[in-house]
């Protein structure tokens, strides 16, 4: 049986992300943010929501290459 809160609706990661639905669908539109559309309505997996966050945060963490003396 899966886990109930495997899938999150656009409201739902709304709600976790503290931004507004129409970010969501916009980033979600764009592919930028990890989703799939079941007939109208968009599916969010937790688990690639929450990598996102990670792999987000990581990139802007990474220091850049240069010289250093």
């Amino acid at each position: 049986m899966a886990d109930t809160d495997e899938f999150w609706t656009a409201e739902e990661v709304s709600n976790y992300l503290r931004i507004p639905q129409s970010t969501i669908y916009k980033l979600a539109q764009d592919k930028v943010l990890p989703g799939f559309k079941v007939g109208k309505h968009w599916r969010f997996r937790r688990e690639a929501i929450l990598k996102w966050i990670d792999d987000s945060e990581n990139k802007k963490s990474t220091p850049t290459s240069g010289n250093l003396k």
